[in-house]
């Protein structure tokens, strides 16, 4: 399992509440309904901001 640091993970925490919110929106502008989805946001999200967040793969 990968690890991720605690920023990583209060980033993919906002974005799951906004999703279940149904305030998550995608890079083309529709709404979020995948919880995978959310979560890869977060992370990527978190790798913009400089957390420490393992590479794609």
């Amino acid at each position: 399992m990968a690890k991720y640091s605690e920023k990583a993970g209060e980033k993919v925490e906002k974005t799951m509440h906004e999703m279940k919110e149904g305030k998550l929106k995608s890079g083309t502008g529709k709404k979020v309904t995948s919880k995978k989805q959310a979560i890869a946001i977060g992370l990527s999200e978190a790798r913009k901001a400089g957390a420490k967040v393992p590479k794609k793969g």
